[in-house]
């Protein structure tokens, strides 16, 4: 795979040993941080100039429907269900999601396929694989019925929204992701909270109660929030005050593109803002002894190496830790949208969009150049053209075209 040093950017490592540098280089060899620091030397390696731009660890989309992505944007009209979709179907819409993702500066995505194993399971698989992105598969499938993954990028997780299958994911040494808010059985944890522990990830805490959320934190479960797709769903934002008192460091993820965006840009500022419209209700209604707002150094981790952490890949990605991964975003701010640069962070947490997305790496390998993917888009966007026009004809809801008819 070589080496690769990308020179003279300001890199945000996010690792508080490593720390934050101005200007300085990263460098890369054989897929993984190797240095970190300024006027690195690295003879024979493939030097991408970094001036102008903030280099820092790919974003971690740590919950998303990647199948969805055929409705995006489509709101409340009428969408396909899963059953209606083709293997070929699987594959585009799959595909087109994680390539998606990855122009958004995404690196590391959990994909909760709640469809059917065999055949729609391994076309998933080979859309991860043709992808390039780092993934998690997130099955409620019988992992005989799973298929296996064709990339080692790709790890296996157990969706446990019935809590009577966690003791056999455990068994098959699986991490168990499960939808905090979406089923009977999850709405407060009630009895469930024994059976949490660090190998738990629990997605929309929205009706978790005091004592849920001190049984989490006790057992070391981590929690994912989509606050986008969560609030344009009809689903109470959880307090992230709440979380921070008890020392819970979400992940953040999309969940579905059908009705929010599809990247992390927006997520942090959904999550930073809802924490800071909540203290301000408090402080207009006279409420003394307020906590402190929520800082972008800490929301920039919860997209980052808390994400990572939230879905067991803490230990090979999220931060530019020299042994790590090379999962990588490079950043451009020489953009009128973000220009002059008063505050890294800041710039990246409240200002930047996909726009600046100008280079990623994923495990060391460049999957972005200059603004453009190195996949063929072409052909994704073809499959999910066809993918889609199969889902919608007949419909009386949607034309081809999505224009009421």
């Amino acid at each position: 795979m070589g080496r690769s040093l990308l020179k003279g950017g300001c890199v945000l490592s996010l690792d508080r040993k490593v720390g934050n540098f101005r200007v300085a280089d990263v460098l890369i060899e054989e897929g993984r941080i190797a240095e970190v620091g300024p006027d690195l030397r690295a003879r024979g390696a493939e030097v991408v100039d970094a001036a102008d731009t903030i280099v820092m660890p790919g974003f971690v989309d740590a919950h998303r429907h990647a199948w969805q992505s055929l409705s995006r944007g489509g709101g409340d009209g009428e969408t396909a269900s899963g059953s209606a979709f083709s293997s070929d179907d699987v594959y585009a819409a799959t595909l087109i999601g994680l390539l998606g993702a990855m122009e958004a500066g995404i690196t590391g995505l959990v994909d909760w396929f709640d469809m059917p194993g065999g055949s729609h399971a391994d076309a998933a698989f080979q859309a991860h694989a043709d992808s390039g992105l780092r993934t998690v598969f997130v099955t409620s499938a019988r992992p005989e019925a799973a298929a296996a993954p064709k990339s080692s990028l790709t790890t296996i997780a157990a969706g446990g929204d019935d809590p009577g299958a966690w003791a056999t994911a455990r068994e098959q040494g699986l991490r168990i992701h499960a939808h905090a808010a979406l089923s009977a059985e999850m709405r407060g944890l009630g009895v469930m909270a024994p059976m949490l522990g660090n190998d738990v990830t629990l997605v929309h805490g929205s009706y978790l109660e005091d004592r849920d959320l001190d049984a989490v934190a006790s057992s070391g479960a981590a929690i994912v929030l989509a606050p986008s797709s969560e609030m344009a769903g009809g689903l109470p934002p959880l307090d992230v005050q709440k979380l921070i008192d008890r020392g819970i460091r979400p992940g953040l993820a999309v969940d579905t593109e059908r009705i929010g965006p599809g990247d992390l840009f927006a997520q942090m500022r959904a999550a930073i803002s809802l924490q800071h419209a909540r203290l301000f209700d408090l402080k207009l209604a006279g409420k003394a002894g307020l906590p402190k707002l929520l800082t972008t150094r800490e929301v920039i981790r919860y997209a980052t190496i808390d994400g990572a952490r939230a879905i067991g890949l803490g230990e090979a990605t999220g931060s530019l830790t020299p042994g790590k991964q090379a999962d990588v975003v490079v950043l451009r701010t020489d953009r009128p949208n973000i220009y002059p640069i008063n505050d890294p962070i800041g710039a990246v947490v409240w200002g930047m969009d996909t726009s600046n997305v100008d280079w990623v790496f994923v495990g060391g390998r460049p999957m972005m150049q200059s603004g453009s993917l190195v996949a063929d888009v072409t052909r994704a966007r073809n499959l999910a053209n066809d993918a889609r026009e199969r889902m919608t004809r007949g419909s009386a809801t949607l034309s081809p075209a999505g224009e009421a008819s």
